[in-house]
């Protein structure tokens, strides 16, 4: 049977043990996770785990459960080498800025849209809307969607603590 990362016949070292200098062993822990052809795979691992840390964790593990665990090893080697500090942690939390960000984005949009709908309805009495089909394209609506004045102002008030869920004032 053909393991990744090596070519049947001739053993080729996986990326692993070609980067530590080693002969590959037939038991090579590392040999079904990190084939020769992807070398700066292991290579991030090792700059940031260790070899021997990599090997320990393997080990302990059940094989059925190894490649899940060099997937999140190979992922997290990945980040802290972008960067150094933060790791994955970085890249949630600035993904977190951004959802927090886009939500008050959508709140105010939101909070301005009902404003706009509010402004509309007081502007034309006795149900006239002017957005039907029959009445958009009426001249009296021209007329009179340029002159409206809001009948009150709708703030928003975002409160940081509550993760920026929208808190409405009149």
């Amino acid at each position: 049977m053909k393991e990744s990362g090596r070519k049947q016949g001739a053993a080729s070292p996986c990326a692993a043990c070609k980067l530590l200098r080693r002969r590959c062993a037939q038991d090579c822990v590392f040999a079904p996770y990190f084939p020769a052809d992807e070398p700066q795979k292991f290579a991030n691992v090792h700059k940031v785990f260790g070899a021997s840390n990599v090997n320990k964790m393997l080990q302990e593990l059940p094989v059925h459960q190894r490649g899940d665990a060099v997937s999140s090893i190979v992922y997290e080697a990945n980040a802290r080498v972008r960067d150094p500090v933060y790791g994955c942690v970085g890249a949630i939390s600035s993904l977190q800025q951004q959802i927090d960000a886009l939500q008050t984005q959508l709140a105010l949009t939101q909070a301005e849209v009902v404003h706009l709908r509010v402004r509309q309805t007081a502007s034309f009495p006795h149900g006239f809307c002017p957005t039907s089909p029959s009445n958009s394209g009426s001249p009296t609506f021209k007329l009179m969607g340029s002159q409206t004045m809001p009948i009150f102002d709708l703030d928003m008030v975002v409160d940081q603590a509550s993760l920026g869920e929208p808190m409405w004032s009149f």
